[in-house]
């Protein structure tokens, strides 16, 4: 008997729901006053980075380390100014992104489980005054 484990990247539909819920995610963050300051350069290419990202993420191709090397997120993102207040609006988009791309279930619920501890893990300013 051979037993097959699926990945989460697998469980949410792959590349496509990936892509879907990056295009869904980011008009979200650029409309949002507190993360848009946070977002500059080719949007496109910040897509890009967060699709290979995602994947590698949820256990699909390690396209982001193929590229850049090890993700080490909260050290790439030691520039910008992380607060918690940040944190839960990234959380926040990327929870209506969930829902707008129909994305829900044991794996969906997974997933935004392992993002809420990347963004608690990426907090590393305390909150502007």
């Amino acid at each position: 008997m051979e037993y097959k484990i699926n990945t989460l990247f697998e469980e949410i539909g792959g590349s496509e729901t990936i892509e879907k819920l990056v295009t869904a995610f980011y008009p979200k963050v650029y409309r949002d006053p507190d993360l848009s300051p946070l977002f500059e350069g080719d949007i496109e290419e910040i897509k890009r980075k967060q699709r290979m990202f995602l994947t590698q993420f949820l256990g699909g191709p390690t396209l982001y380390s193929n590229e850049f090397g090890p993700p080490a997120m909260r050290h790439r993102h030691m520039p910008f100014e992380i607060t918690p207040t940040r944190a839960r609006a990234w959380l926040r988009c990327m929870k209506e992104a969930f829902e707008e791309v129909g994305l829900k279930g044991d794996a969906a619920n997974a997933f935004y489980s392992r993002l809420q501890q990347v963004a608690g893990i990426m907090v590393n300013t305390e909150e502007l005054r």
